[in-house]
């Protein structure tokens, strides 16, 4: 039996009040009675207020020193923009505070390596937000391929398509490392996860194809990615990456093991089909946002981070899951700019 060495109310800091952070909020407040909001901190005013007055009324604070400052929390939740990362989850970790941080974790390998340093120098808890590790068709597949069901993985096979262009900042390589950064590191923690093997090898390939008409001018923009990996143990992997779709959104696995295969995920929104005389064939709703896909993967995510804070044990996925992800994410880069072959060796 776990004993709880940690307080019955995890009090929540929620730096960032956009949409990812909004989805957080929700799932701490609505679906999780050993936790709430007391406090919101974004630099906007107007996302601050929205924000505070639905989570943390007379609670909201333009910088996180501030709120460290007042205090009232135990934990942060940030989901800023990604070159934002490192600064507020030290700071944070030099307050004392858990860490729940969104991935991509950091911009680079140094700052990966700051914000595990501080966190445990503090003696505080970090999770990277990776949550198709507990979206339950995700969790299942893992467990059935752990317990040996299509034996030996040989190929895992990973797409995510989204129906929006990302944000101005996120096109800017300097602030984001790309769409492969922003959209596809889940890609890359998953085909880690569920390949139980650490990549050597990356390749990557991009395409622009809807950029210009959008009216994207980033001389780096691209809207689609192709990566190919080799893994330690001989497997192969790849993760495809297109952003905007414009079709909804749609995050689904392929494992092709020793004995058999498994696929996760359906681009059906809902086990509904219809079909009426007018349009002459069948229809069934499809996912339209990443929220409304991985609704459970949020929510159990959070109850994870939240019994590891009370119970006193370190999370998953952890600082080096989601630092393996960045140096992904930065071989997968230099392979774009070189046009190769890009070991890991040569980014770690």
């Amino acid at each position: 039996m776990t004993t709880s060495t940690g307080p019955d109310l995890v009090r929540f800091c929620l730096v960032g009040g956009g949409r990812a952070g909004r989805v957080h909020a929700a799932t701490l407040t609505r679906h999780l009675s050993g936790a709430a909001i007391t406090a919101v901190v974004d630099a906007d005013e107007g996302v601050r207020q929205a924000a505070e007055a639905d989570f943390a009324p007379g609670h909201g604070y333009a910088t996180i020193a501030d709120a460290l400052e007042d205090g009232g929390f135990d934990a942060v939740v940030i989901t800023t923009p990604t070159f934002t990362h490192a600064e507020l989850a030290v700071q944070a970790a030099k307050g004392g505070k858990h860490v729940f941080l969104e991935k991509p974790m950091a911009l680079s390998l140094a700052e990966c390596d700051a914000i595990i340093a501080a966190c445990e120098e503090a003696g505080v808890r970090l999770q990277i937000g990776f949550m198709r590790r507990f979206d339950p068709e995700f969790r299942a597949a893992f467990e059935r391929i752990e317990g040996g069901e299509i034996g030996q993985p040989m190929v895992v096979k990973s797409l995510t398509h989204g129906p929006g262009l990302p944000p101005p900042w996120a096109r800017d390589l300097a602030k984001s490392n790309g769409m492969l950064a922003e959209v596809n590191s889940h890609d890359l923690d998953c085909v880690r996860w569920l390949m139980g093997s650490d990549p050597i090898r990356v390749m990557s390939e991009t395409a622009n194809f809807k950029g210009k008409a959008r009216g994207v001018d980033d001389p780096d923009f691209y809207d689609t990615v192709l990566t190919q990996l080799r893994f330690d143990n001989g497997g192969l992997g790849s993760v495809s990456g297109i952003c905007p779709c414009d079709y909804g959104y749609d995050a689904r696995v392929e494992i092709v093991g020793e004995k058999g295969i498994m696929q996760i995920g359906d681009m059906r929104g809902q086990a509904i089909v219809a079909c009426t005389d007018r349009d002459g064939g069948l229809r069934t709703p499809i996912y339209r946002t990443w929220p409304q896909r991985f609704a459970w993967g949020y929510i159990e995510e959070m109850r994870h981070f939240v019994d590891c804070i009370r119970e006193g044990r370190d999370p998953e996925p952890s600082g080096a899951d989601g630092r393996w992800a960045v140096a992904l994410v930065l071989a997968g880069r230099r392979s774009i700019a070189e046009d190769r072959s890009v070991t890991i060796a040569e980014v770690m």
